[in-house]
């Protein structure tokens, strides 16, 4: 018994490290970066109206003939009605404070004195250079809110296979230089990994416009997106040169 106990283990280990003696290769892991550099297609515009009034119903009642309004005159700038989302809505209080006291000496609460109704849509326009259009008659009819303007291209997916490229190109450039150094030659390829990478333009903020400032289409620069990836890839590698 004593012996057959002490051989199982030496014989078990034994078939466990053969199939790693078979397959001791080495390896070298390198990163590459690809980037493509593209003008934008596409502007999404967050825009709203903010009415005050006595009454919650007297506030709401003019926003929604504000909005009427807005979303009439952005469908007749030629928005689809796809391309305009609710992105927003509040009903809230103004209140006034008061630095009298009651009898015991406690602050009183404050009083409402008006409503504040705040709807706002999301517009994407797909006609880059008619934006500045759009948004001159977006606070021509009312829009006071406007939160700010992202650019972006609709579909870039050949973007990124051409950044695909780039990267796995640098990374194959990288692997080449160090096993030469090496004196050694790039085999089969183990494992390939990407992270996508997308850098827009900063957003072009505009913040509250007051109506009057709406005199001529808004001046709006798209500027340009930078879409990247990052991949990592994993080479075998063959015996030494001969």
């Amino acid at each position: 018994m004593r012996s057959f106990a002490f051989l199982v283990p030496l014989a078990l280990g034994a078939a466990l490290a053969l199939p790693a003696l078979a397959d001791d290769r080495g390896t070298i892991s390198i990163e590459g970066r690809g980037e493509v550099v593209a003008a934008p297609d596409t502007a999404v515009v967050n825009s709203g109206v903010t009415t005050q009034g006595a009454t919650a119903r007297e506030a709401l009642d003019a926003n929604t003939a504000a909005m009427g309004e807005l979303i009439n005159t952005l469908k007749g700038a030629g928005i689809e009605a796809r391309d305009i989302q609710t992105s927003g809505f509040s009903v809230t209080p103004n209140y006034v404070y008061s630095d009298a006291r009651d009898a015991n000496g406690y602050t009183l609460p404050p009083k409402i004195v008006g409503y504040q109704v705040f709807n706002s849509v999301s517009v994407r326009v797909r006609d880059l250079p008619s934006l500045g259009t759009v948004l001159d008659k977006a606070v021509t009819v009312g829009a006071n809110t406007i939160n700010g303007v992202t650019f972006s291209v609709a579909d870039p997916s050949a973007l990124y296979d051409e950044a695909r490229r780039q990267a796995f190109a640098d990374a194959r450039a990288k692997a080449d230089l160090y096993a030469d150094a090496a004196g050694l030659e790039l085999d089969g390829i183990r494992s390939i990994s990407e992270t996508q990478g997308y850098q827009p333009p900063q957003p072009y903020m505009m913040g509250a416009v007051a109506r009057e400032a709406a005199a001529a289409p808004v001046p709006v620069e798209a500027g340009e997106l930078t879409f990247s990836i990052n991949v990592s890839v994993t080479w075998e590698l063959a015996d030494d040169k001969e």
